[in-house]
């Protein structure tokens, strides 16, 4: 198969399974999405030939990032903090719901993964001391991996998501009430919620996955992270990126991914792509439906595994 014969199937594939999923509800401004809407793309990642960015659907259009944003935190604060972060947050699946408060009450403020709601906190908390910015250092890198000056916040999204933040305040609270937090409760969660609220392309998305698919070399041919980090990234991504479903996904798609309650999911195929798949429509886990089914379509057509 050819490059558009393997787009054409996957967008076949996932438009099909778009209708058995919901959108995200519990955040009003994501309930409007049309769950209908799909798009994917794949970025070659060698930095000396990358190629053009292929894609099909609404491979263009912006959507809210959401939870993507929590990889690319942790690659800011592992580059300039190396494995000291590791203290305050664990690499584990979590097996719970990725808002749990119960868990992270049970295991004492430290949170399963960086992926999970309280995890992300920690990483937001430690980005802030690093920065004194963190949503505005993520929104400039972001600009840069994806080499589109122009993404930006949400505001819609992020005074949608604040309002509606219950769950979010009650596990930034209950990890300042372990000290986990260095700064202000209100403080941490106003930057991730604005970090959530970035509005990316598959494009925009795919090409800044890329940064892990070349084992931590920037878009510019810089170095980020060392190959071990890159590796523990990907690592801790294909355990926890897709919650508690993180076994199914694996299982089915055989790549390090992360997924967000925007439909968004990143997928890289190290030394390759970076690959990004969008469809709203979650399934219960908060897992893009046609986003799984369109990665599941992909590696089995190309091969392209980690297994």
């Amino acid at each position: 198969m050819d490059d558009q014969d393997v787009l054409d199937e996957v967008s076949r594939a996932a438009r099909q399974a778009a209708a058995t999923g919901t959108v995200a509800s519990y955040i009003p401004a994501l309930a409007r999405v049309d769950p209908a809407a799909f798009g994917f793309a794949i970025a070659p990642a060698p930095a000396a030939d990358p190629g053009p960015v292929r894609g099909t659907g609404d491979w263009r259009v912006p959507f809210s990032i959401q939870s993507l944003s929590k990889v690319f935190a942790l690659a800011l604060v592992l580059a300039a903090d190396g494995d000291t972060l590791w203290q305050r947050v664990g690499k584990e699946p979590s097996g719970s719901p990725f808002n749990s408060l119960a868990q992270l009450e049970r295991e004492r403020g430290i949170p399963r993964n960086p992926f999970v709601n309280a995890g992300a906190l920690v990483v937001t908390d430690r980005l802030q001391s690093l920065t004194g910015d963190a949503s505005g250092a993520l929104r400039e890198f972001l600009r840069a991996e994806s080499g589109n000056p122009a993404l930006d916040f949400d505001p819609r999204i992020a005074r949608s998501e604040r309002r509606h933040g219950h769950r979010n305040a009650a596990l930034a609270h209950l990890l300042a009430d372990h000290g986990k937090l260095a700064n202000p409760v209100r403080t941490v969660l106003y930057h991730y919620t604005q970090q959530c609220s970035i509005a990316m392309t598959c494009q925009d998305l795919a090409l800044a996955t890329c940064l892990f698919a070349r084992h931590g070399i920037r878009a510019d041919a810089t170095r980020l992270l060392t190959r071990s980090e890159a590796k523990r990234i990907n690592a801790v991504m294909l355990v926890g990126g897709t919650y508690d479903a993180a076994g199914e996904f694996a299982h089915r798609v055989g790549l390090p991914a992360k997924s967000g309650v925007g439909g968004g999911i990143i997928a890289v195929v190290p030394g390759r792509c970076g690959l990004c798949a969008w469809g709203p429509a979650l399934d219960d886990h908060g897992n893009s439906v046609a986003g799984i089914t369109a990665l599941d379509a992909f590696t089995t057509l190309t091969g392209w595994s980690v297994f």
